[in-house]
C-alpha cells in the first residue's frame, strides 16, 4: 500500500505543465532524463500556475520501468522513477521503498536531495 510522509512541502510556478507524482526540478519544471530534482509533484499544474513540491520525507512517484525495494532512483525524460544503473542514470533523487514492475506504477520513494 502507497502512502507518503513529506516532511517539507515548498510551493513552486510551473515552468510548463507538470504531472502529479513526478519529479520537478529546481526551475519548476517536470525534471528530465538524469535531472536534479527540487522534490515531487504533489499535484498537477498548467505552466504559469503554482503546485506543491515534495521535498523532504517520501513521496508517490509514478515508475518509469522496473523497480525493486531499495534501488536507487534517477529521473526519466517525463519525471518519473526509474533505477539509478550507473551509465544512462547517474543522478540518485530517491530510493524505492516499494516494488514496482513496470512502467505506470505508483511506489514510495524515500526522496534524496539533489
Amino acid at each position: 500500500m502507497s502512502q507518503y510522509h513529506a516532511i517539507f512541502t515548498v510551493t513552486a510556478k510551473a515552468s510548463g505543465a507538470v504531472t502529479e507524482k513526478r519529479f520537478v526540478d529546481h526551475n519548476g519544471a517536470q525534471a528530465g532524463a538524469n535531472a536534479n530534482a527540487l522534490g515531487v509533484a504533489g499535484a498537477s499544474a498548467a505552466d504559469g500556475e503554482l503546485l506543491p513540491v515534495h521535498v523532504l520525507g517520501t513521496a508517490i512517484v509514478e515508475t518509469g520501468g522496473a523497480v525493486n525495494v531499495g534501488d536507487p532512483v534517477s529521473s526519466d525524460a517525463q519525471g518519473r522513477a526509474v533505477v539509478t544503473d550507473g551509465t544512462t542514470y547517474t543522478v540518485k533523487v530517491g530510493r524505492a521503498r516499494e516494488a514496482a514492475s513496470g512502467a505506470g506504477e505508483f511506489i514510495e520513494v524515500l526522496l534524496i536531495p539533489s
